[in-house]
Order: structure tokens, then sequence, then C-alpha cells
């Protein structure tokens, strides 16, 4: 497939189907590297344990585990 190599201010850029894009699983941002004078763009992969966090409810977790009874028993074995 031929494609124009279009000016973007002082770069220069290529559009790239739809198609293309899904079939090599390329998202919004891309690894892009040179080898043997030839462009190689690849998918970025997630970063792990991204989004792990971004429904969590601090409010929920208040007592956890309230089996457990509170226990003073170090303060009274050890001398400070």
């Amino acid at each position: 497939m031929r494609t124009p190599v279009r000016k973007i201010g002082n770069s220069r850029g290529i559009l790239i189907p739809a198609a293309l894009l899904a079939a090599c699983d390329i998202g919004d941002t891309v690894d892009m590297r040179v080898e043997q004078q030839r462009i190689i763009l690849e998918p970025v992969a997630p970063e792990k344990r991204q989004g792990w966090f971004d429904h969590y409810n601090p409010a929920k977790d208040k007592d956890m585990l309230p089996e457990l009874p509170d226990s003073t028993g170090d303060q009274d074995e050890w001398a400070w």
C-alpha cells in the first residue's frame, strides 16, 4: 500500500488506515524507531497495574478486619 507523506508544520506525517491499526493492535500511542533505514512502529503495551485503583473507595476500607481484637499486649510486655 502506498500513501503520501504530508507536510505538517516542520514535520511530516502519514495517515494509517483504521484497518491496519486494528490488525496491529495499535491504540493511541506507538513506540517508533529506525532500523536499517526503516521506520518501525510498535504498539505500546499498557502499564501493568494500570487502573487498579480507579474505583477504589477508601470509605469502604474502614474496619476491613473488624474481627481482630485491639491488643495493647506489646505495650505491656516491652520496657520503653
